[in-house]
């Protein structure tokens, strides 16, 4: 039995729905990372399935145990961080780990034969677990929350951006505290950073706009897409764009570079419209065509050169902006200037998702 099942949830605020039918399931000993821009939807799912949130509708279950029928047994299972972790910053270490253990129903020798363990697996030396909590610099205040999250030994941990506010080398031992908890936990991992993810994770889920677009492992997501392309030409990048835009084959696409006059794009094509590519078989409109030759065609016609037309293997950065339709740099570069650019507007940080402060 998979230590989590999620069919069709779907989550609404008011008028906004946050999530929009997500299924997936994990294997108990898995680390799975939640992957998507800041308000996809991952704080939402990752708070249903902590049990601090009710789903508009779908099932979420933990170890068998579902999140409305038993929210408190959920809970039992579940160690959660949200990305502020919710310490009492006037209390020592270890006062506020008694404190939490007793709210998760511990008695007092099992918290006491249960701190050792969880500071030494969190990198809390002695010296540290005796200090005031308000004192510790905010790498250590991370460690603390996921102390808090392992402490009733749960089946399932689940840390919501973890290394938000981390320097680099805070960073190597978080990825190092996340991946020793596999020896005791299955854990779930959320982050809009995909080296973190990748570097971390047995398995990614991309969410994005509130639904699951992508799943898999790393390996599987970047070199077995299969309706990538990667397409130079020669002419104009307006051209290019407005052509690009216009096509049905096409789902999404993100201009790579322009140098002087010959333009490359990444295109990802709609679902099984790359066939031709990989199995020689046509298409199914006008006479027979492939969606590739007609793409082609159309290039030739509009006046482009077309240099090379070829299955893309890229990077997973390139394969989420692929998925999730976002415009790369590049792409916000030579729309502004028909040049090369490596600078663009950020993603926009603002998040829809209520965020959570409860200890769980």
């Amino acid at each position: 039995m998979p230590i989590v099942r999620v069919e069709n949830l779907v989550r609404y605020y008011g008028q906004l729905r946050a999530l929009d039918g997500v299924s997936f399931s994990m294997e108990k000993g898995e680390i799975i990372g939640v992957l998507g821009l800041n308000g996809a939807g991952k704080t939402t799912c990752l708070r249903i399935l902590a049990g601090l949130l009710t789903p508009t509708a779908g099932v979420a279950e933990v170890g068998g145990k579902d999140v409305l029928d038993d929210p408190i047994g959920v809970r039992s299972l579940v160690g959660f961080l949200p990305e502020e972790p919710p310490l009492y910053l006037d209390m020592t270490v270890e006062a506020f780990l008694r404190h939490a253990g007793q709210l998760k129903g511990m008695s007092r020798a099992d918290v006491n034969a249960r701190i050792p363990e969880v500071c030494e697996r969190t990198g809390l030396d002695p010296v540290t677990r005796r200090r005031i909590i308000g004192e510790l610099s905010h790498g250590y205040r991370k460690r603390v929350g996921i102390a808090q999250a392992i402490l009733h030994k749960p089946a399932l941990v689940i840390l919501d951006e973890p290394i938000s506010g981390l320097d680099p080398a805070q960073i190597v031992e978080m990825r190092r505290t996340v991946r020793a908890l596999r020896d005791e936990h299955s854990v779930m991992v959320s982050s809009h950073i995909l080296t973190e993810i990748s570097q971390t994770c047995d398995r990614i889920l991309v969410i994005h706009d509130g639904r699951l677009v992508a799943e898999g492992a790393e390996e599987a997501l970047v070199g077995g897409v299969g309706n990538r392309m990667l397409l130079t030409v020669r002419g104009e990048a307006a051209k290019l764009e407005a052509l690009l835009s216009e096509r049905k084959e096409i789902k999404s696409h993100s201009m790579e570079s322009v140098e002087g006059d010959i333009v490359t794009a990444l295109l990802t094509l709609e679902q099984g419209a790359d066939e031709s590519v990989r199995t020689g078989s046509k298409g199914s409109e006008g006479s027979g065509e492939s969606a590739v030759e007609r793409i082609v065609e159309a290039l030739v016609a509009s006046g482009l050169g077309v240099r090379r037309l070829a299955e893309a293997q890229g990077e997973l950065e390139k394969v989420f902006l692929g998925i999730t339709g976002t415009p790369s740099r590049d792409d916000v570069g030579v729309m502004e200037s028909a040049a090369a650019s490596e600078t663009g507007p950020e993603v926009d940080d603002g998040s829809n998702e209520p965020k959570s402060e409860e200890v769980a």
